[in-house]
């Protein structure tokens, strides 16, 4: 959980995940710097289990959910707001 707090936004994804590769998409057209954990790529990613559901998203150190609840938060016009609350972005 520590990983998932030091930024306004955290996910853990895979590198080859193309619904990982959408979320990230998404928060960069969106202007969000958030922190990205390819657990494929990071030797301690072995640590979260042998397949931990990607992506996982934490907004404000608490987890949000998948690809599935952010594209949910985006198309209600939510998700703006609660990057806002978290520092994530600016305006």
């Amino acid at each position: 959980m520590r990983l998932a707090s030091q930024r306004a936004v955290t996910v853990f994804s895979f590198s080859s995940c193309c619904m990982c590769y959408s979320v990230k998409s998404l928060f960069s057209e969106l202007g969000v710097d958030a922190a990205i954990h390819e657990l494929d790529e990071d030797p301690s990613g072995a640590e979260m289990g042998r397949k931990p559901p990607v992506p996982a998203i934490f907004i404000g150190g608490r987890l949000v959910g998948s690809t599935d609840k952010i594209m949910a938060l985006h198309l209600g016009g939510n998700l703006v707001p609660l990057l806002r609350d978290a520092g994530a972005l600016w305006l």
